[in-house]
């Protein structure tokens, strides 16, 4: 693969984003998120990241360092953690925890604002359109950057696997890493679309309408 080839998508959610995603994806509570568990994912998303060769952003860097010291601080013991400014509490994962609930709140707000909006469309027709507004078909951010990789890692997952136990006719890596590069390049330029029924369920490629 090229060094200088990067993969640019025009829709890219932020480091809280995929952290409340691996929250979602382990089915748990967010006061219940475990700083080891939750690293070892944040730093398998953004090593996949890397080798599809999507540029991320700095603050994608920055949640990694601070997750790495958060894991760090919190193996140690009580009395011998380094005193935080301000820390009103002895547990390193609360201020991420109230990042966390706080930019959950912001979202839920601006998708109901966004339904609100999508109701008002169809109760106010448009003059001299008479049919009825069809629903939006799903699209790539809705689908989610995060839920495509989450495939591909699994993608990769069951390759190695095969590997272990010497299947010949196993596909290779490459060939997985240039097929996904392939795939969100068509649905990059509106040729195709991911759509999924539920989180977590199978995501299925249509061509665009």
């Amino acid at each position: 693969m090229e060094a200088d080839y990067k993969v640019k998508l025009e829709v890219f959610e932020g480091p809280l984003d995929l952290l409340l995603y691996l929250i979602k994806q382990d089915e748990i509570d967010i006061y219940d998120v475990s700083l080891e568990r939750i690293t070892r994912q944040y730093l398998e998303y953004l090593q996949a990241f890397k080798e599809l060769n999507i540029e991320l952003a700095g603050e994608f860097i920055v949640m990694a360092a601070n997750l790495i010291y958060l894991k760090s601080r919190s193996l140690l013991p009580i009395d011998q953690q380094p005193p935080e400014e301000d820390a009103e509490e002895d547990d390193p994962r609360w201020d991420l925890i109230r990042q966390l609930i706080e930019y959950k709140k912001f979202k839920e707000a601006a998708a109901d604002l966004h339904l609100r909006q999508l109701e008002q469309e169809r109760i106010f027709a448009r003059e001299g359109n008479a049919l009825p507004l069809l629903q939006e078909p799903l699209r790539l951010e809705e689908v989610g950057i995060f839920q495509l990789i989450n495939a591909f890692q699994t993608v990769i997952k069951r390759i190695e696997a095969r590997q272990d136990v010497q299947f010949g006719a196993a596909v290779s890596r490459v060939e997985i890493v240039v097929t996904f590069l392939a795939l969100l390049e068509l649905i990059r330029l509106k040729q195709v679309r991911a759509l999924q029924k539920n989180m977590f369920e199978e995501i299925e490629i249509a061509a665009a309408a």
